[in-house]
């Protein structure tokens, strides 16, 4: 009998496990910059990060629309190491042997050292950076941009187009992408 309710037991709590891998969304896979750098040691990818703030409107909606959106999630997750930094954050980053503070925690709309070295001290939120496979910063870009104005920022750097054609406005005005 114990061996039966047992079983009983184990099958149910194995259908709770199914269904709710079933309900869950899609998201992407953020990791910190300091995770990033050593998996890129080991396996080369370029690495985005989102530079947001708790208070940016433009941030939530972009995590919102954007960040939720399969396509996005999928190009991202497949061709990136994301990292979601926050800009006013307390905690200390190292980052190529560099450690970095926010000098003013607790203090209101504190700018940590690292985000101001991504931003090039133009604090504007939300704001994206990539990195080469090198943990070089290839740049940083403001602004709020819905999914489909994102794609080809994603693909501009992720296929290395950047290179041969600087331009990226003009890359965007010519680009056809998925999302429509």
């Amino acid at each position: 009998m114990i061996k039966i309710i047992s079983l009983v037991i184990a099958i149910l709590a194995l259908n709770m496990n199914v269904y709710s891998l079933g309900d869950e969304k899609a998201q992407i896979n953020w990791i910190s910059i300091e995770d990033a750098e050593k998996l890129v040691k080991q396996n080369p990818k370029k690495i985005f990060v989102d530079v947001y703030t708790d208070w940016c409107g433009w941030c939530k909606r972009m995590d919102a629309n954007t960040f939720s959106h399969s396509y996005i999630i999928d190009y991202i997750n497949k061709n990136f190491y994301a990292v979601k930094l926050n800009a006013e954050q307390e905690e200390s980053i190292t980052f190529r042997g560099v450690e970095y503070v926010n000098e003013n925690s607790g203090q209101r709309r504190s700018s940590h050292n690292f985000a101001k070295a991504l931003l090039q001290g133009r604090m504007s939120y939300p704001s994206v950076a990539f990195f080469d496979e090198e943990l070089n910063l290839i740049t940083a870009i403001p602004g709020y941009r819905d999914p489909k104005a994102f794609e080809p920022l994603l693909v501009f750097f992720h296929e290395d187009v950047f290179v041969d054609q600087p331009n990226l406005d003009e890359f965007i005005s010519n680009f056809e992408g998925n999302i429509k």
